[in-house]
């Protein structure tokens, strides 16, 4: 087995069994045998003579050696009582409250057995509608997207993940200004992504500058018109500012509905590479393309034959899933089974570039994509060929748009789902993004600075005589080469990093993917602070023109700086453009701007309700904000919250942050003070007490910057805790939300987010 320490640490804290106490009661090697096992006996459903015991030994050498990883819930749940393995599911919303409150409770029960929901709210009457049965009026899809959202908050997945959804709404519906604008305010609607349906007649409207109908979706009957340039625009104007809402292209996902006689596709998973019928669940696995590389005299090469038989077996691996899979509800179950979907996708792409020396944002990266997944794509459908030729095509074949082709075992065979924490368990780079960054500097509570260097870039320069310390470091300041001239123009034309790519080329090689996949590619389009609208506008246009199923972007900095814009800092005065002015009128005075640079600690206290993580940052002039996160905890979330901005509010405008520590100091909590061992009064307390520590370790210390990295194996940090939030670079500030359990930075990729530190991931 080759599971490095840092992927030993992820499995630990998220994937093994526990006792009553929390405590593991089953080792990594363990829980390898446990889902090998269990998949393997699906084998004896087919045929009773089959050497099970070798299928195991196959599927746990794969796993182990980091050829092939199924997605979380499988190796969470297989050989466990739940038995839920599937990664997302999709339900239906009918116009009813009867429906509508049927969703929810099914989106609990999935929910709580480890999977991710995707609704589309389009069937849903219009916001002021009549509603026959009561005389009143309907108040429309987003305010019951709220109410699922609630629903969502209140549900832990399982205990180990926690509820992500998607919704969408087609671009024709009459309340579709209301859908593209609910999320401009980043704490709403918080557990759903959220996506345009976008249909091909609407494109043509945009470029046309024509208006389009809307539709009520109760009646049938047109309700008015929209310039379709105009909402266009408004997409694109909320997605710079936020990052969603992303679009998918319904027309392109139903063109490729291989059951159209079960209906349309309305809906995606959460992060929008599966697009799936109501009721249908995913089952998703990705091969691990760094260990499909051999070493030959002339460098690195792609084996091929090794790539080809990982397929075979991760076919077969995935659809036994679906066989032994115990799905969460009896609908989801005869669907699944009637069409067999299966995910088969990659992880480690960027990183295969390195070893082979090809730049990911070059034509030769492209080519290269486009050939490893069309050999996955055609080998995948070839192998279940094979298994339906064992056991059967899936049962609606005859109905299907395959049917005039040989038999098929699995209706669709291919995506290309975000990696998640599997790239973490596999120590690769995530799906097929490029990698994050080159370095970063992890640093701990005692002030020490660790730089984590990405292994393939050590070792090359390492072999050139160019590595050391000095040079790790001066990476770290911006985690890309591009600005260090020293290095060989080679070095820095081949290891370029996500913000070395353009959005462009983002999209390119999506389309690459996509044009040899069954189902959709998940990806985010990386933009810097400073794009504009008109450039996320042309992203969408490319994507529209190169045959992506949908696109999702993220522009740096955009949701940080809407939820830290507590207020208006401009005035009319002379004074509008000096930073560091402080209006020191009586009731007029107003804070300084939050600074584009920090540096800061996160620590972790335990309070009455559980655990408590305080962020204190500070800049040249001293502590500027405090932030609060209570987890899993639960607790009061809001009032900390609420502490905590006022607090950042106060030393902003000028406030000693010792007289703060003074007022907080002392505040004592019920739920704090009845239970022995919590070192804190109360939250108000534990967050004076971090402001007294960070000014006692901030006297006269300087602390370098960095910035975070999805590195390749051996360059991924072991978690541990306490730990301190990350120094934070221009590159880096702009980056949206700290990681909910242990305050580093979250990235984002592959239509997801991930914390590279702890494992933890939106959607696995």
């Amino acid at each position: 087995m080759i599971i490095s320490n840092n992927a030993k640490a992820v499995l630990e804290k998220r994937y093994l069994i526990r006792d009553a106490k929390g405590n593991p009661t089953e080792t990594v090697d363990q829980l390898f045998h446990r889902v090998a096992d269990a998949i393997a006996r699906a084998d004896q459903v087919f045929d009773p003579q089959a050497d099970v015991a070798h299928t195991a030994e196959q599927f746990y050498r794969m796993m182990t050696q980091l050829e092939f990883l199924p997605n979380s819930p499988t190796l969470m749940n297989a050989g466990r009582p739940l038995g839920q393995l599937s990664a997302c599911f999709v339900l239906p919303v009918g116009d009813s409250m009867e429906e509508i409150f049927g969703a929810i409770k099914d989106a609990a029960l999935i929910h709580k057995s480890g999977g991710g929901t995707g609704f589309s709210f389009s069937r849903l009457r219009p916001k002021g509608s009549t509603v026959n049965s009561t005389g009143g009026v309907a108040s429309g899809p987003v305010s019951f997207m709220k109410v699922f959202n609630s629903a969502t908050e209140a549900v832990k997945q399982g205990g180990t993940r926690r509820g992500a959804n998607m919704g969408i709404l087609r671009v024709d519906h009459p309340d579709i200004m209301e859908f593209i604008t609910c999320k401009n305010d980043t704490h709403e609607i918080n557990n759903f992504n959220i996506s345009v349906g976008i249909t091909e007649a609407f494109m043509d409207a945009v470029a046309q500058d024509m208006p389009y109908d809307l539709v009520d979706p109760a009646t049938g009957t047109v309700t008015g018109q929209l310039s379709a340039r105009e909402v266009f625009e408004a997409i694109v104007n909320s997605a710079w500012k936020t990052g969603e809402p992303g679009i998918l292209f319904l027309d392109r996902l139903n063109r490729d509905n291989v059951t159209p006689s079960l209906g349309e596709i309305e809906s995606t998973n959460p992060c929008g590479e599966q697009p799936l019928l109501p009721y249908e669940a995913c089952n998703l696995g990705s091969i691990n393309l760094v260990a499909h590389l051999k070493a030959t005299p002339a460098g690195y090469e792609v084996d091929w034959e090794k790539l080809d038989a990982t397929v075979d077996l991760a076919v077969h691996f995935l659809d036994n899933v679906i066989e032994v899979n115990q799905y969460p509800l009896p609908e989801i179950d005869q669907m699944t089974r009637s069409t067999r979907k299966i995910g088969l996708g990659v992880m480690g792409f960027a990183d295969m570039l390195l070893y082979l020396n090809i730049p990911y944002n070059s034509e030769a990266g492209l080519a290269l994509g486009s050939r490893i997944m069309e050999r996955i794509n055609t080998r995948g459908h070839q192998a279940s060929e094979a298994l339906a030729l064992q056991r059967g095509p899936f049962p609606l074949f005859a109905e299907s748009t395959l049917r005039n082709g040989p038999p098929i075992r699995n209706a669709t065979v291919t995506t290309i789902a975000p990696t998640g924490t599997l790239s973490i368990i596999a120590g690769v780079s995530s799906g097929v993004e490029p990698v994050f960054a080159y370095a970063y500097i992890r640093n701990v509570m005692d002030n020490t600075h660790l730089v984590e260097t990405n292994q393939v870039l050590k070792d090359r320069l390492t072999a050139l005589g160019l590595y050391s310390d000095d040079l790790a470091q001066e990476i770290a300041q911006h985690g890309t080469l591009a600005h260090i001239q020293s290095l060989p123009a080679a070095i820095r034309e081949v290891f370029v990093c996500a913000h070395d790519v353009s959005p462009m080329a983002h999209v390119r090689m999506q389309a690459a993917f996509q044009a040899h996949t069954d189902n959709a590619v998940s990806k985010t389009v990386n933009f810097p602070n400073s794009a504009t609208r008109e450039d996320v506008a042309q992203v969408y246009r490319l994507a529209y023109d190169l045959g992506c199923k949908g696109t999702t972007i993220y522009r740096d900095g955009s949701r940080d700086e809407q939820v830290l814009n507590i207020g208006k800092v401009n005035h009319k005065d002379d004074h509008v453009d000096d930073p560091d002015h402080i209006e020191a009128d009586y009731g007029h005075l107003l804070p300084r701007p939050r600074p584009a640079v920090t540096t800061g600690f996160t620590e972790k206290v335990r309070i009455g309700c559980g655990n408590l993580y305080i962020t204190v940052n500070y800049d040249e002039r001293g502590i500027c904000e405090v932030f609060t996160n209570t987890g899993r905890a639960g607790g009061c979330p809001s009032q900390s919250e609420a502490t905590a901005r006022l607090v950042s509010v106060a030393i902003r405008s000028g406030m000693d942050p010792r007289e703060i520590i003074q007022q907080l100091k002392g505040i004592r909590c019920p739920s704090c003070l009845r239970q022995s061992g919590v070192p804190v009064m109360s939250c108000p307390d534990a967050i004076a007490k971090s402001l007294e520590k960070v000014i006692k370790a901030t006297q006269g210390c300087s602390i370098p910057a960095a910035i975070p990295v999805a590195p390749t194996p051996a360059a991924r940090p072991q978690p541990s805790a306490p730990t301190a939030k990350r120094d934070i670079t221009p590159a880096e500030a702009k980056l949206a939300k700290f990681c909910p359990e242990c305050g580093s930075k979250l990235e984002h990729e592959g239509g997801c987010v991930t914390c590279r530190d702890c494992g933890y991931s939106k959607c696995g």
